[in-house]
């Protein structure tokens, strides 16, 4: 049985890209702690970089879900998406 990865060329950038963005926000934040920044500031920052990691995590969790067998492809990766969606919508 072969471990999920992503081969779509397009998703995998998309979540490079977003790892990236991830990694500036929290370079932004140790320079607001180096710079004496205001605790709430900071507070701030952290959230927005967290709630980007979940999303980055719900992608992944997407990808296992449409890396299930060849047969109803199609119906799951719809449903894959939606609950996707959900977990980026309510988490």
């Amino acid at each position: 049985m072969s471990r999920p990865q992503m081969h779509d060329p397009e998703a995998k950038q998309a979540m490079l890209a977003r790892l990236a963005r991830i990694e500036g926000q929290v370079r932004a934040v140790r320079r607001m702690v180096d710079t004496d920044k205001e605790c709430e500031e900071i507070a701030q920052q952290l959230s927005a970089a967290r709630k980007a990691l979940d999303r980055a995590f719900y992608e992944m969790v997407a990808c296992l879900i449409k890396a299930g067998g060849a047969e109803r492809r199609v119906e799951r990766e719809a449903s894959a998406g939606h609950v996707a969606e959900l977990l980026a919508r309510y988490a």
